[in-house]
Parts: structure tokens; sequence; C-alpha cells
């Protein structure tokens, strides 16, 4: 089961590569549920694990604030959206400063 495990995480690294904390987070439920999956015949190629890694919405919003010298500074904020199927989206929002 693990060798399952470990081809649909380099799946996801091809695309989250540069993104550890998901990948973990992805390790994490792939190890749980594609267990489930192959004991359910029923959600056999349903593409589940592929479909709860990609998001389903991205908003990107400015973040205008006035910094510690009196200039208007500029930055981009994200949220980013995965799976609403179990009710409203959790989390918060990231700001990258650039």
């Amino acid at each position: 089961m693990n060798s399952k495990v470990d081809a649909f995480l380099n799946l996801v690294k091809k695309k989250n590569g540069h993104e550890p904390e998901f990948l973990q987070a992805v390790y994490e439920i792939a190890e749980t549920v594609i267990p489930f999956i192959e004991d359910n015949p029923k959600y056999k190629n349903r593409m589940l694990l592929e479909r709860m890694v990609e998001p389903e919405r991205t908003i990107i919003f400015r973040v205008p604030w006035v910094d510690k010298h009196g200039n208007i500074q500029i930055n981009r904020g994200f949220r980013i959206e995965f799976n609403s199927a179990i009710g409203p989206y959790k989390g918060g929002c990231d700001f990258i400063q650039q």
C-alpha cells in the first residue's frame, strides 16, 4: 500500500514540490484515504484524492498599509480554498511581503 501512497505523492510533487507543508499534509491524508479506497471499490476511479489536492478556488487581493515612515505599501494576499464538500472553508489568509 505504501507504494501507492508514494506514487500519488510523486504526482503531487510535480506541481507542488516547493511546498513542503502542503506535501506533508497530502501524505498524511493519502496514507489514510488510499487504503480506504482500496477496501471500498465503489470509490475507485473517482479521482477523490486528485480532486482534493487541487484548489477549488483561489482569491488574490491587495493589502494597502502605511509603514513606520508614513509611506504607503501594497502587498498581495492569498486565500486558497480546496474543498467545500463537507462544509464551509476553514482557515485564514496568507500575506506575501514584496
